[in-house]
């Protein structure tokens, strides 16, 4: 869509309005005149008032398209305020202007309005999208848990308990985050990755604390003190560390940044001036501490953290360059599994070459970005969708019936062969979710899920792992349904 603004504008606004022609009725006879003629034409007239007034707005909608398709606020922002209020401003311009029933006028005049009007719904519909009302929430829903967990217990007094639930919570949201569809709209993809960006932050702040240390005793005075000193200085550190979470999800009241940053500048400097070079260990706790200080201060420059597109637009990212190339390579083999496959041939098995693009994905460096990580875990998915694929249709080949085999532990062997056949169209499905065929293959993994759970072992043991193993099966290939048509997006 914001591309579209642009273009129009360039097609339209690239230069003035009809190009500075005269407006009288004789105008279009007197422009085929030959270079050579030039001294022969009339003098040039100057643009019509309404036009050069009409390409006046034209010049301040264009400097506003920039900051309306990069916006990614909502209504109640202050920047969303002045950006339609500036727009509103142009558009009663537009319809001010009086162009005397001239035709050239009134085409000049509707294309400017259209114009305008088209970046007032385009500011509109980012700021009140579904997707950026559910980033919106998401981050509602970070800050009452950090509220909550952490920066309350400090505000009275307490200790904040950092724990693994916290963390797994936190996890949890981030993967919620990754998964907001954003329809490649710059603002949708700026807001969710400003808000992954504090939450990474969050993460990192509390997973990166520092135990208090106790050395054993006996220690001289001196170097006990030097203990005393550093245990109170993470006391502070604590402190600070909860502000520090408080001032990225937006809970910090009066506190600032350049408050914060001076604090913590004062710990380092006060680590410094304290003489343990007497004693490793303690000379170690000390440099932890301040590791630990600095991981802080380097989270208090997110203000402006989205605003670049090289780092909010992972297109151009070498990870995922890395991710996509091995996308396109496990889709070359899928083919070539799916096609030998349907001829009966079982003999075209590139599972060595799937196990080095798994361990080629294990190695591609995700910078703890929370997109590129679910970039690589679908890529992931993919390759072992088709490794689980050739194993089992390799143990259906392999399959000796024998003639004492238990009922139960039968069907169970042939329900897996449906679903190896269902797997295959799920590997070669291509659409979206409101496809017919979508919903087939939904329904028949369904039935197969059924038919599995109707399947009575009998007391027997081999059934019953099997049957435990092919309920495993099916529910990951409807979930490999799920992920190839969720339409997610980096």
């Amino acid at each position: 869509m914001c591309a579209n603004v642009f273009g129009v504008l360039k097609s339209l606004f690239g230069k003035p309005f009809d190009g500075g022609k005269r407006m009288d009725h004789g105008s279009s006879q007197q422009q085929q005149h030959h270079p050579g003629e030039q001294q022969q034409q009339q003098p040039y007239r100057a643009q019509h008032p309404a036009m050069t007034r009409l390409y006046q707005v034209q010049r301040e909608t264009a400097s506003l398209g920039p900051q309306v398709c990069t916006f990614s606020g909502l209504q109640g922002d202050r920047d969303y305020k002045r950006l339609e209020r500036e727009l509103t401003r142009l558009l009663l311009e537009v319809d001010q202007v009086d162009t005397e029933g001239k035709p050239e006028l009134q085409g000049a005049r509707k294309r400017a309005a259209s114009e305008v009007e088209g970046l007032l719904r385009y500011l509109e519909e980012n700021a009140t999208h579904p997707s950026r009302l559910a980033i919106e929430q998401i981050s509602d829903d970070v800050r009452r848990l950090v509220d909550e967990r952490i920066v309350v217990p400090q505000r009275s007094g307490g200790v904040a308990e950092i724990n693994d639930e916290l963390v797994d919570l936190l996890q949890e949201l981030v993967l919620r985050l990754t998964q907001v569809k954003t329809e490649g709209r710059v603002p949708l993809r700026k807001a969710r990755y400003r808000a992954l960006t504090r939450l990474c932050a969050v993460q990192d702040v509390i997973e990166g604390r520092t135990q208090q240390q106790t050395l054993s005793l006996p220690l001289s005075g001196e170097t006990h003190e030097a203990v005393h000193r550093i245990n109170q200085i993470m006391v502070k550190v604590s402190v600070a560390r909860s502000q520090l979470v408080a001032l990225l999800m937006g809970l910090s009241g009066r506190d600032s940044c350049a408050h914060l940053s001076r604090i913590l500048t004062e710990m380092q400097a006060e680590l410094d001036a304290l003489d343990v070079s007497g004693d490793t260990a303690i000379r170690n706790y000390r440099k932890q501490v301040v590791e630990e200080i600095n991981g802080l201060l380097k989270h208090l420059d997110l203000e402006g953290e989205g605003d670049d597109t090289r780092r909010y637009d992972l297109a151009g990212n070498n990870s995922i360059r890395e991710i996509e190339a091995v996308r396109a390579h496990v889709s070359h083999l899928r083919e070539g599994v799916l096609r030998h496959c349907l001829m009966g041939d079982m003999s075209f098995r590139p599972k060595a070459e799937l196990q080095s693009l798994l361990t080629h994905l294990d190695q591609v460096d995700t910078a703890r970005n929370p997109c590129i990580r679910e970039a690589r875990r679908r890529a992931v998915v993919e390759v072992q969708a088709i490794i689980t694929f050739l194993d089992l249709r390799e143990a259906l080949v392999c399959r000796q019936m024998g003639p004492n085999e238990h009922p139960p532990h039968r069907a169970v062997w042939m329900v897996l062969g449906s679903l190896s056949d269902l797997q295959a169209q799920v590997l070669g499905f291509d659409g979206k979710r409101a496809d017919k065929s979508y919903m087939l293959l939904e329904e028949l993994l369904t039935k197969q899920l059924l038919s599995l759970d109707a399947v009575d072992p009998q007391g027997d043991e081999s059934t019953k792992v099997a049957r435990k193993q092919a309920v495993k099966f099916a529910q990951n290939i409807l979930n490999y349904l799920d992920m190839k048509t969720d339409e997610w997006e980096y």
